[in-house]
């Protein structure tokens, strides 16, 4: 996780802002996929093959999709939390916040996914749909419910503006078969489901789940 990753409110982005952080966690999530051997970009992407710096790879991806290409051999699709990990529901809804400061999955029944090996996960943002907004950070680790932190993020900047989604400045990206988390931190005790939903991507080999 880069120390300098940070939610940046829909309210200071333009439209075009907004196409462009997700363009750039597209552009990330087919280079990182490539290097998981997840499709098969060289032959597809000018500019790629053979680039040792990943920047210049991203950089070569990113003109690509700027020309309104994308790849053949690499699906992309959003998240399903019943195909992904396995939820009771298909849709985002945490564990019940029961308590102040308590942590919790932020879908519920779900403590500790394993990102399949054949898929690759980018989570570049968030929007808090319940209001008042009844959680205070969003926490990405690997290595399961205690592991690592990989992304950290005050959801209570967007409360403090009024608003209730923000983009990160940087996308998190969970490889394939990593034990990975993602959890809220409870400010108000509602004893209730909390919904908090994630602009989170799959990339797959093409063909695996779109027909």
């Amino acid at each position: 996780m880069s120390v300098l990753n940070y939610l940046v409110a829909t309210g200071s982005m333009t439209l075009t802002d907004q196409k462009n952080y997700r363009m750039m966690a597209v552009a990330a999530g087919i280079e990182r996929a490539a290097q998981k051997s997840i499709g098969n970009i060289s032959d597809e992407i000018p500019g790629v093959a053979g680039v040792a710096n990943r920047d210049a790879r991203v950089k070569a991806i990113l003109e690509y999709l700027a020309g309104g290409e994308v790849p053949a051999s690499i699906d992309i699709r959003e998240f399903q939390p019943v195909l992904d990990v396995g939820a009771a529901l298909d849709g985002w809804v945490t564990a019940v916040i029961a308590a102040v400061g308590g942590v919790y999955a932020l879908i519920a029944g779900v403590a500790a996914p394993v990102m399949a090996a054949n898929r690759l996960g980018v989570i570049y943002k968030v929007g808090v749909q319940t209001a008042p907004p009844p959680v205070s950070r969003l926490t990405f680790r690997s290595g399961g419910a205690a592991g690592n932190i990989i992304g950290i993020f005050d959801l209570e900047q967007l409360a403090n503006r009024l608003e209730s989604e923000g983009y990160f400045s940087e996308p998190i990206i969970i490889d394939p078969n990593i034990t990975y988390a993602m959890q809220v931190t409870g400010i108000l005790a509602t004893g209730a489901l909390a919904r908090v939903q994630l602009g989170f991507l799959i990339f797959e080999q093409a063909g695996q789940t779109i027909a």
